[in-house]
């Protein structure tokens, strides 16, 4: 069992989708928790890689990857949980990049990133209004909201997710996060928003700190 789970998690390490997919099916075929393997296989494996980026010794190309490895193991993994998968689920998001902003590759890797690690995603894609965010928040009863912005003309539309939340009596029920290259955390705390996170590896442990998991 141990060498099988440490295959999983250089599957994840080599960005090898298919090896991680089929070690997947391997792992329900043996009859083996899929819990454990995620946990102390999979997950193992895309952590690493998130210390590595954080090291520099992985780049972006590496850390996509190992991601959509992770993603593709999942897939397989997830239906077989049943009355597991609440143990795994870290929490709910809702992300998108906001409205007058059509860059969406920073937006999308975070996802990703945080699906790869245990988290519900509802991507929204780029150019959402402010209101969308919080309705989608409220529909799907998501822990918190995840606003990209890559401009500076448009990173105000984060504040007014912020404030919209505010005057329909629901910021303290959801945790909002914002990222994008003209933000920081001082930003965050300017238009009161719960955290910054500079790149998806911090998105994921600010998102873990704030709602998830540990």
């Amino acid at each position: 069992m141990d060498y099988f789970l440490e295959r999983c998690t250089q599957s994840v390490l080599e960005g090898d989708e298919e090896q991680a997919e089929e070690l997947a099916r391997q792992a329900l075929e043996l009859e083996y928790s899929p819990l454990e393997v995620i946990e102390k296989g999979f997950v193992r494996g895309i952590r690493e890689v998130g210390e590595l980026w954080e090291e520099g010794t992985v780049f972006l190309p590496e850390l996509v990857m190992a991601a959509e490895a992770m993603k593709r193991a999942m897939a397989v993994l997830r239906p077989a949980l049943t009355n597991q998968s609440e143990t795994l689920t870290q929490g709910h998001l809702v992300i998108g990049t906001i409205e007058g902003d059509i860059h969406d590759i920073g937006k999308t890797l975070v996802a990703t990133m945080l699906e790869a690690n245990g988290f519900r995603v509802t991507d929204l894609g780029a150019d959402v209004p402010a209101g969308r965010f919080v309705d989608e928040a409220e529909a799907c009863g998501a822990d918190g909201i995840a606003i990209s912005a890559l401009l500076t003309t448009t990173m105000s539309g984060q504040r007014r997710v912020v404030e919209e939340l505010e005057k329909r009596a629901l910021r303290p029920r959801f945790k909002v996060l914002v990222g994008g290259a003209p933000c920081s955390q001082e930003w965050a705390e300017q238009i009161g928003a719960d955290g910054y996170a500079g790149d998806a590896v911090a998105a994921v442990a600010l998102a873990r700190r704030l709602i998830g998991i540990r």
